[in-house]
């Protein structure tokens, strides 16, 4: 979950919300990795969860449903507010639960 998100912020760095909707390849990436991110989310054990509840699981989880159930239609806004403001976030919040 951590590597994804530090790799869709990444990925971001040095490009803009314009070029994102010039760059088809881009958006693909990104919305694959936040997939993954909220996937691996929603798969944390209760008992994990509980240790941490200052973690946003439910936005986590809630991030990648925003993205793939609008199935043809893919809102760009909202998948660079995703990366740009909302990934930043969970990676600090990673970065403390996860060990090493």
């Amino acid at each position: 979950m951590l590597e994804h998100a530090r790799e869709a912020v990444d990925l971001a760095q040095g490009k803009t919300r314009d070029g994102l909707e010039r760059d088809r390849v881009l958006q693909l990436a990104l919305t694959r990795l936040v997939e993954i991110v909220g996937e691996a989310a929603a798969q944390i054990p209760a008992e994990v969860r509980a240790k941490h509840p200052s973690f946003p699981w439910r936005a986590a989880v809630g991030m990648r449903n925003r993205l793939i159930h609008g199935y043809d239609v893919l809102d760009l806004d909202v998948l660079w507010d995703t990366i740009t403001t909302d990934l930043p976030r969970l990676v600090d919040l990673l970065e403390d639960i996860v060990p090493g």
